[in-house]
């Protein structure tokens, strides 16, 4: 077997579009849905774990939990999927002290640009409003 060493493009390869032109680049909305699971807790402590979570990051939209899951979407600004998908992915490991949060682990994300969430939405398959914004039981 021939293994390859990975290589990455730097700043000015390529198309010569280059780091300068990446950087002026605008930041983009994106729509995160975070999917966590785990052992069972008690209900009155998710939810006010997720009510501090939802205090300590403004632009939460909506949770929905149980004794063993939890589901948070919100809006991310961010240049890039890969920027939204970071910061996602280390929302609930950074705020799991400060807010209390049950230890559970990451199970799903969905991350999608603003027009595909409306495209979704308007075709009648999109993530449908679960609730309004806050925090709600399943």
């Amino acid at each position: 077997m021939v293994r390859r060493a990975l290589t990455s493009v730097g700043p000015g390869d390529g198309d010569g579009g280059g780091y300068e032109q990446e950087q002026e680049q605008a930041s983009r909305l994106w729509h995160v849905t975070l999917s966590v699971s785990g052992k069972p807790a008690p209900l009155s402590e998710v939810r006010r774990g997720l009510e501090q979570l939802a205090h300590d990051h403004p632009f939460l939209l909506t949770s929905r939990y149980a004794d063993d899951h939890a589901e948070i979407r919100y809006w991310e600004e961010a240049r890039d999927l890969h920027d939204a998908a970071a910061v996602a992915l280390r929302l609930w490991g950074e705020h799991r002290s400060t807010a209390q949060l049950p230890p559970w682990e990451i199970v799903g994300l969905e991350v999608i640009d603003r027009a595909t969430y409306h495209l979704r939405v308007a075709e009648g398959y999109g993530p449908p409003p679960a609730h309004p914004v806050g925090v709600h039981p399943y």
